[in-house]
């Protein structure tokens, strides 16, 4: 595919493309991640601006520069730290940032207890995030208006700074629930304006998450029993109702319950000569035993 200019210069829009592998991102983002299709096409959205504003630069063209601050929006376990991942890796082979890693940070990285505490320690965290991606989890926690002797306006502020002064050096991105998120970029507009890129993450289905089950037990080197992953997906489906879900974390935590109440299972049969299906085949007994099948009964 062919952009033709005024002065005839061509670009070779799919060879540009294939240069930079973002497609080798957008992939492992489909082979790793089960759902997510708002998701995974809003990233493919922002990677497809920001190839084509880096072609429009090469050629001296105006370039709107793109905001590359982002918003994480979601509840836990949704993949936001790993799409986070893939996003640096991606602002990486294009030339946006120097070294394309990720650091991960709360309020408590960034905060200080006392007077003088803060500074140093927000300071610090953008040292070493700089070249890189700087991920702040929950990061409306850092906003406390009702504290006044609170000192995550500090933080902001030095964020602030960092994020409009050093911007070709540091992409910093905010994570949380939505709404908590929305209250968080009303509280301070300086912070909005300066967040361009926005995208909410959906909680999983009870049959995502299935899936999502499914790969984690390949990943160990399980399987599911026939009639397991049935059982699986009703539990999935009462997690969902109960509180602090966390979506595939708390399925990562059934699984691995699961397990162990297999191992349990697999020890009390004594001299029993185990074969090679008994170790890697997870049992709907074992996701029965689930206190919450106990509870709901």
């Amino acid at each position: 595919m062919n952009i033709k200019y005024a002065d005839d210069t061509l670009v070779n829009l799919q060879e540009e493309y294939e240069k930079t592998k973002i497609q080798e991102i957008i992939d492992e983002l489909e082979r790793e991640l089960i759902g997510l299709k708002p998701v995974k096409t809003r990233i493919q959205e922002i990677a497809a601006l920001l190839l084509v504003d880096r072609l429009r630069s090469q050629l001296d063209l105006v370039s709107g520069s793109p905001g590359l601050h982002m918003s994480f929006t979601g509840s836990p376990g949704t993949g936001k730290t790993t799409v986070a991942m893939k996003m640096a890796d991606i602002l990486h082979r294009l030339g946006y940032i120097r070294k394309g890693h990720l650091l991960t940070v709360t309020r408590d990285d960034l905060v200080g207890q006392y007077i003088g505490h803060t500074a140093p320690k927000t300071k610090e965290v953008l040292k070493q995030a700089m070249g890189g991606v700087l991920f702040i989890d929950e990061a409306y926690y850092l906003y406390k208006p009702d504290n006044e002797r609170d000192y995550g306006a500090e933080a902001i502020e030095i964020l602030l700074q960092v994020m409009e002064n050093q911007r070709d050096d540091l992409v910093v991105i905010f994570a949380g629930y939505k709404e908590k998120m929305d209250r968080f970029y009303e509280s301070n507009p300086g912070l909005s304006s300066r967040v361009t890129n926005h995208v909410d993450f959906p909680d999983y289905t009870p049959e995502e998450l299935l899936e999502i089950a499914k790969l984690m037990l390949e990943e160990q080197q399980y399987k599911f029993a026939a009639d397991a992953d049935k059982v699986l997906l009703e539990y999935a489906e009462r997690r969902m109702q109960q509180p602090h879900f966390a979506n595939a974390r708390s399925i990562r935590n059934a699984i691995d319950r699961a397990r162990m109440r297999q191992a349990n299972r697999i020890f009390s049969t004594g001299d029993k000569i185990l074969t090679k299906n008994d170790l890697i085949t997870i049992e709907s007994e074992d996701i029965l035993k689930s206190r919450l099948f106990a509870e709901t009964n």
